[in-house]
């Protein structure tokens, strides 16, 4: 378990200590992906349901959700974020609305469990917005896309 920051030397569970490194600008993007009926995909995209536009309640939710990252994430430092974007686009091909969210910040530690934190919110709200017409929606590919910044260099999933 050497190679894992989280875990000290007796094996507990532990704050990374962050204050020595470079204060740098980091960027994460994340996807992932509801799956759900052709007709809910419809319903979603016109913008107007019951319980209002589910797609600008899910991005806002997604954007707030990675403000309290560190609050839903025991070992997550809380960070000053300078942006967060988070977009929903329908994909037809897939019966799938797509989730992405590219989040910002010039600090000492990254944003990938922000991003990661973003799209899974985001996901979920879609979920709640469109389960009553779509209990068999399902949540899938949440994932980090890319990140850039740091000690440990940037990184590109392959195929993206």
């Amino acid at each position: 378990m050497s190679g894992l920051t989280h875990i000290g030397p007796d094996g507990r569970a532990r704050m990374v200590d962050v204050g020595d490194k470079d204060v740098t600008e980091r960027v994460a993007l994340a996807h992932g992906r509801v799956h759900m009926q052709p007709e809910t995909i419809q319903l979603a995209i016109g913008r107007d349901t019951k319980k209002g536009d589910p797609i600008a309640i899910a991005e806002l939710a997604g954007i707030m959700a990675a403000k309290r990252t560190s609050d839903l994430i025991p070992l997550c430092h809380p960070l000053p974020l300078s942006s967060v974007k988070v977009e929903i686009q329908p994909d037809s091909r897939a019966n799938a609305l797509i989730v992405t969210a590219r989040v910002k910040t010039s600090g000492r530690t990254g944003v990938e469990m922000e991003a990661l934190t973003a799209v899974s919110a985001a996901c979920l709200t879609l979920y709640d917005m469109l389960k009553a017409v779509d209990k068999a929606m399902r949540i899938d590919g949440v994932e980090l896309l890319e990140k850039t910044g740091g000690k440990s260099g940037d990184y590109r999933k392959a195929g993206t």
